[in-house]
């Protein structure tokens, strides 16, 4: 019996050391189905979204915290145009960049959505964390929006 439960012990220590997974989670394969490499007219619109990102929140008082998972929707509210984002960048409390999800132009099809989840390990933004979308779209009508749950 006791071999079994040292067998059993080993691999459960082996298992334990193995590389955690990715913390904050995007799907690669669909950003690079969505990476768009033609030049874009002059006539485009380009902007700047800011969103702040709620991965860390307080508790009680300014001591104490609680680490989320935070769900960041990229939405295409217009009904016929596709919207372009050039670049997606997660920043710490500090205004530090902490990550760029993609710096390849992507799109977003009409009444469409595009997710990143920051997974609730990953504390590196803290309480005021935020992320900033670089963009483009053919008219002004609906400029793209993004929410944070």
């Amino acid at each position: 019996m006791k071999p079994i439960l040292n067998i059993l012990l080993l691999s459960l220590c082996i298992a334990s050391c193995q590389p955690a997974a990715d913390i904050s989670s995007i799907n690669p394969v669909n950003w690079e189905k969505r990476t768009i490499t033609a030049p874009f007219p002059d006539s485009m619109i380009q902007g700047t979204t800011y969103l702040s990102v709620y991965s860390q929140v307080y508790s009680n008082t300014e001591h104490r915290t609680h680490d989320l998972t935070a769900t960041i929707s990229l939405r295409n509210t217009n009904r016929a145009d596709t919207i372009y984002i050039d670049r997606a960048e997660y920043f710490d409390t500090h205004g530090n960049s902490i990550r760029t999800y993609f710096d390849k132009t992507i799109f977003i099809a009409p009444m469409e959505t595009v997710e990143i989840v920051i997974d609730e390990r990953d504390q590196a933004g803290g309480t005021g964390a935020n992320f900033l979308f670089d963009w483009r779209i053919h008219s002004p009508e609906n400029e793209p929006s993004s929410t944070e749950s």
